[in-house]
């Protein structure tokens, strides 16, 4: 089985999230894809297999299968640009159809998804007291333009916004009592998140539900995120920037588009590079 290993969401040709990538014909059994991902390592694998007109995609972390994933999607998209030639090709996921095209320019790959629709809720005082006490933070290091909210465009997530760039910084937390929490609550990350202008955004991801302190991009959590940011009219325009990775010392960037439609699908593109 051919592995493929490629970072999505790369920033002046470098960073970016890798992902491992396997295009069969016909997907193997659920244990086999879960050990080829263990073995691989990274935060996703993504396997994919053609069957009428569309390609059945599933997702899976080294410890679980998620139901979508932004990054590996990317990174998806390059390698069928690459083996099928540009284009756009439909993807049939847990939770519906979506798509991504990829195109080859001088060298690179940059390629395009359409989400999930997208949507967003409150949290309880509970569940804010918990989150805050997980990562040690006082609510008033809180933003408050940006809800404290759970957000979803394929998959769960909580968004945790601070108003300055250096409480992001210093994200840190226990992996154990986070992979508690966030099966407990059926989230896949924390998106950390803080404003540096109206459209640019800084985030780090803490991805332990399955296992793994941080990841340095993620496109799912920025597509839930900008649904929410367009669909409670707290950004102007239809696009924005989401900087992360900076931190891990792999820059990555994600640019999100969408509609003024409430709860539709945005578009999430960046740039790829392969990794020997």
């Amino acid at each position: 089985m051919l592995v493929q290993k490629i970072a999505a969401f790369t920033r002046n040709g470098a960073g970016g999230n890798p992902a491992g990538v396997v295009i069969v014909d016909r997907l193997p059994p659920e244990q086999e894809m879960q050990r080829v991902a263990r073995e691989v390592g990274y935060s996703e694998t993504v396997f994919s297999a053609p069957s009428e007109g569309h390609w059945v995609t599933r997702y899976f972390s080294p410890e679980m299968e998620v139901p979508f994933c932004g990054h590996a999607t990317i990174a998806l998209g390059a390698a069928l640009a690459q083996q099928y030639g540009d284009g756009a090709f439909k993807l049939a996921i847990k939770s519906g159809m979506i798509e991504v095209s990829g195109q080859q320019t001088d060298g690179s790959i940059s390629c395009i998804l359409r989400s999930p629709p997208t949507r967003h809720a409150s949290v309880d005082p509970s569940t804010k007291a918990e989150l805050l006490q997980l990562f040690g933070y006082g609510d008033d290091e809180l933003d408050p333009s940006i809800p404290l909210c759970r957000i979803n465009a394929g998959a769960n997530h909580f968004l945790l916004p601070l108003k300055a760039r250096d409480a992001l910084s210093r994200m840190a937390y226990d992996l154990g009592d986070g992979q508690s929490f966030m099966q407990k609550k059926n989230v896949v990350t924390v998106a950390l998140v803080w404003r540096e202008t109206d459209t640019v955004f800084h985030a780090r991801n803490a991805f332990a539900s399955s296992g793994i302190f941080e990841d340095p991009a993620t496109g799912a959590a920025a597509a839930a995120f900008a649904g929410m940011m367009r669909d409670q009219h707290r950004t102007s325009g239809n696009s924005l920037v989401v900087i992360q990775g900076e931190d891990m010392g792999h820059p990555s960037e994600i640019l999100v588009r969408f509609t003024d439609a409430v709860g539709s699908p945005v578009f999430v593109a960046g740039t790829t590079r392969h990794i020997p």
